[in-house]
């Protein structure tokens, strides 16, 4: 008789090495085969759970697969549990034995507990095949009209996604029962409904023109959720915001509701702003939400002091300690700056603070954002920024920063004086090693300026001079 789980994971633990462990492994997995041998059902649901142990561990369970169809069979709740969780732990997809189970998936989907209906629909929603799709859709959308059972209702949602997935031309069935689940009032159900309306909406493009009259909805749903005291979803509250989950999804698909049309774009922009001023920033969960109304707004055709509003935002991310929040900041900054630079460039000072930072993966994001905020009018400043960094910055960091340097430079120099003067503070310093065509390009600027050769010779000669054991980066 094999042991129970509990003493098989506490002498997996005393193994001293994977030799005692294999050891252990191998005698466990021979006395189950013996159970499952010699039709041992009273102890099934035990074995087919030290068998998920084993597979856990890394070693063949394939001899307990059927174990696991015999437990989905059965007629109890406890022995249904462990045989759902053994087909979606030790089976996949691509066995054909998986097909064995679609009968008892559709007896279970018929079934009127909702434990039962629950575990079979979790079940199909994580390993269900083209096949089993397309066979068991029928049910899945009849309990996803289902109007009595929130619980049901919700995990058909989910569970319609991957089927959507799996077989495409199921998508017109589901897309008008997704956008009828943002009338319930249940947490589950509403989140559920709003993924599955993302998923239609990505699989199936032109669903987006049809859900756009939900728009009015989802801003009512945002806007109860703002309230103070609101009854939809107090349970769910992370950090004093209410149902942060639920407000990130629907934000998510106002976005993509919203992208090139300007008439639901209008009839979301005074939700989106109240979101943007009455979320507080100081958790995570704030921040979440603040991110993707950010998100949203740009994404959308917004007004102009809505850019503004979402911009500042990030600027106020970029103010942040921690060091996630403003690489958030900083990614998003880079992608927006071409749709309102005037915005942007309020929060330059930060910006150019960032590429000093600890941090390196910020400095680089912060880099590059520096690199698209340069214009005619503000080279030289931020130029000068530069080239203070340049000379304190880390060794590994100076590469990239002196190759931003002389493309900005040569992009943007108001006049060939202090275009030479510049590339002439990067090559001498240590350690900015500047490449070939930037150095070819300088040389063919100062030919083509006679009234700059004795210039160009005097700095050239005074910067030898100060630096004579170093000579110039080329």
């Amino acid at each position: 008789m094999s042991i129970r789980l509990r003493d098989l994971i506490r002498a997996v633990r005393q193994c001293k090495t994977a030799a005692e462990e294999r050891t252990v492994i191998s005698k466990e997995s021979a006395a189950l085969r013996n159970a499952f041998k010699n039709q041992d059902t009273s102890y099934r649901h035990r074995n087919v759970a030290k068998l998920m142990f084993i597979h856990m561990l890394g070693y063949p369970t394939h001899f307990g697969q059927m174990e696991t169809l015999k437990l989905i069979a059965a007629t109890g709740f406890p022995e249904k549990r462990i045989g759902y969780l053994g087909l979606m732990i030790l089976l996949d997809e691509r066995q054909e034995v998986l097909m064995l189970v679609t009968n008892s998936l559709k007896q279970d989907l018929e079934s009127r507990n909702q434990h039962i209906c629950g575990l079979a629909l979790t079940a199909l929603g994580n390993i269900c095949s083209t096949e089993m799709a397309r066979d068991l859709s029928p049910e899945v959308e009849r309990l996803l009209g289902n109007g009595s059972n929130a619980y049901v209702r919700k995990k058909a949602a989910l569970c319609a996604t991957r089927i959507m997935r799996k077989v495409p031309d199921t998508i017109e069935a589901y897309e008008p029962l997704a956008a009828a689940l943002l009338s319930d009032r249940h947490h589950g159900v509403l989140l559920s409904g709003v993924c599955l309306m993302l998923e239609v909406c990505e699989v199936h493009p032109p669903a987006v023109e049809t859900y756009r009259k939900q728009v009015p909805q989802l801003c009512k749903i945002l806007r109860s959720l703002l309230m103070s005291g609101s009854t939809l979803s107090g349970e769910h509250d992370v950090g004093g915001v209410t149902d942060p989950f639920l407000q990130a999804k629907v934000l998510r698909l106002l976005k993509v509701l919203g992208a090139g049309n300007s008439e639901a774009s209008d009839q979301m922009s005074d939700i989106l702003a109240q979101v943007a001023t009455s979320t507080e920033g100081n958790r995570n969960a704030g921040n979440a939400i603040l991110y993707e109304a950010v998100q949203t707004i740009m994404g959308v055709e917004a007004i102009g002091g809505l850019r503004v509003l979402a911009i500042n935002i990030l600027g106020r991310f970029l103010a942040n300690k921690d060091n996630n929040i403003r690489y958030v900041a900083l990614n998003t900054l880079a992608r927006v700056v071409g749709v309102d630079t005037q915005a942007v460039q309020r929060h330059r000072a930060t910006v150019v603070a960032c590429v000093k930072d600890a941090d390196v993966s910020i400095r680089r994001r912060a880099l590059e954002l520096v690199y698209a905020l340069v214009n005619q009018s503000n080279i030289q400043a931020l130029i000068t920024e530069l080239l203070d960094y340049l000379k304190v910055c880390d060794a590994e960091f100076k590469p990239d920063l002196t190759d931003k340097i002389c493309q900005l430079v040569q992009r943007f120099a108001p006049e060939k004086r202090w275009h030479i003067d510049s590339l002439l503070q990067v090559m001498t310093q240590p350690g900015a090693v500047v490449k070939e065509e930037v150095v070819r390009a300088l040389i063919v600027l100062i030919s083509n300026a006679p009234d700059l050769h004795g210039y160009s010779a005097r700095a050239f000669y005074s910067a030898l001079k100060a630096r004579p054991d170093a000579g110039f980066a080329l």
